[in-house]
């Protein structure tokens, strides 16, 4: 398992998460040019007021706040401590977990929605952690999964140009970039987003459909439990 595979183990995911944790925010709107907020607020439409949220893999908590400001009550959790502690200083007034997605901390059907940005790809059992999700959605709760994903067509080549070359670029000046090397690798082995609708399916959730955001760099999943 290593950072060039895009493949690492659950304590590796942790660690390198904990080095990156300072420079996460800053290295995320670069890479976006501040796009990835808006993204975010995308997801964080499937939130209804008063709605009980789960941001899982919530990271230093853009999402989770976004979802609070739809009107949810808000549980963020992560992996990393380190990502934790940043998510705090944002949001104090939210529940911050530190957790596992294959062994979330919940009773059954504890959620109305469920959110996860740009963190699925790093769970070591995709179909163990959507089943997860599914357990802890109430009947007729909603998740939504933003995440990056390969575009086709005339914006490939500026991809491929922009996170095989410039990001691990970027990460090698920055502490814990070396983790820059992980996320191109990480996103060519994640399912495409035909897949990942497939997947959910299988892991219990209905309606399930998505979007393509950014000319097709980014992908927003939307499922429901029935």
């Amino acid at each position: 398992m290593t950072l060039e595979t895009g493949t690492l183990s659950p304590d590796g995911v942790r660690s390198m998460f904990d080095r990156i944790a300072p420079v996460y925010d800053a290295m995320n709107r670069v890479m976006t040019a501040g796009l990835d907020m808006r993204w975010r607020r995308l997801a964080a439409e499937v939130v209804a007021p008063g709605d009980r949220v789960l941001d899982a893999c919530c990271g230093t908590g853009d999402l989770a706040v976004a979802a609070s400001r739809r009107g949810g009550t808000v549980t963020g959790l992560d992996f990393s401590e380190r990502m934790l502690e940043r998510a705090r200083r944002k949001a104090p007034d939210l529940e911050w977990v530190q957790g596992d997605v294959l062994a979330l901390p919940f009773r059954d059907a504890s959620f109305d929605a469920a959110t996860v940005g740009f963190g699925v790809r790093n769970v070591a059992d995709l179909d163990a952690g959507l089943r997860e999700l599914r357990r802890v959605l109430r009947p007729g709760g909603r998740l939504a999964i933003l995440e990056i994903t390969r575009p086709r067509g005339v914006l490939a080549p500026f991809y491929r140009l922009w996170f095989d070359a410039i990001v691990p670029a970027l990460g090698k000046v920055l502490p814990g970039g070396a983790a820059y090397t992980y996320l191109p690798a990480s996103v060519r082995r994640f399912p495409g987003p035909d897949e990942l609708v497939e997947r959910l399916e299988q892991s219990g959730f209905g309606a399930v459909s998505y979007r393509l955001l950014a000319g097709g760099i980014v992908a927003l999943h939307v499922g429901d439990v029935e």
